[in-house]
């Protein structure tokens, strides 16, 4: 029996920032006009001020800033396609090779085990397949 896991071990401070760039993204993408960027953006800072999760607050007044560039430049988009969300995921496996890249595809799946969260640290997927002996 052959167990394939993958595990994203992120330092949390790294996925509060990453949250709160996606939850800002999430919130600038829709906006029709440098009016909503802007208001997003300063309701962004107070919440940094405000924060009481593992981030420092200049990582997340740095986050906010860039989110609203990345809105400026009309880069905010919450809207992808399932398509491209199974795309990013194929794209993820492309480092590995042979049985490890099926693998890797298949808990990209959803096949397999999934335990964790992002809060906790991150997601360990794991797949277990039969494996013939020599």
């Amino acid at each position: 029996m052959r167990i394939f896991p993958a595990a994203l071990h992120w330092a949390p401070q790294w996925i509060a920032g990453a949250a709160v760039f996606l939850a800002s993204a999430a919130w600038a993408a829709p906006a029709a006009s440098m009016d909503e960027a802007q208001q997003r953006y300063r309701q962004d800072l107070a919440a940094c001020d405000g924060a009481t999760d593992y981030q420092a607050p200049e990582t997340c007044r740095l986050e906010a800033r860039n989110a609203l560039a990345e809105s400026r430049r009309g880069g905010l988009n919450d809207a992808l396609t399932a398509e491209q969300y199974r795309a990013n995921a194929v794209q993820r496996c492309a480092v590995h090779q042979g049985d490890d890249r099926a693998a890797c595809e298949a808990r990209m799946r959803g096949e397999g085990r999934v335990e964790g969260s992002v809060g906790q640290g991150g997601l360990l997927r794991e797949l277990v397949t039969p494996a013939s002996s020599p």
